[in-house]
């Protein structure tokens, strides 16, 4: 049995402005996750992670702080079900 979940984040805080998004890129390539990330026009970050369980909490715990410049206020966090959907970890 696969150990692989899905989780959806949205982050709250100063997250734009600071490449967020390509440090998130970079971590989740490293980790060899799926999935995207993406700024959303209220000033959040959004994002959706798909891989082994050890290796997703890595990337929750790791969007709890950010990249440098990055102040994480609030980390929402939603678990989906597994699809298999993403052949690699995207900015959209």
């Amino acid at each position: 049995m696969s150990d692989n979940i899905r989780m959806h984040l949205i982050i709250t805080g100063r997250v734009q402005g600071v490449c967020f998004r390509i440090a998130t890129k970079k971590e989740a390539e490293k980790h060899k996750l799926f999935g995207w990330v993406k700024n959303k026009k209220d000033g959040t970050v959004e994002a959706v992670f798909e891989g082994g369980k050890q290796k997703v909490d890595f990337m929750l715990d790791w969007c709890r702080q950010g990249p440098p410049g990055a102040d994480v206020l609030k980390l929402d966090v939603k678990a989906e079900t597994f699809a298999e959907e993403f052949d690699r970890f995207k900015i959209i």
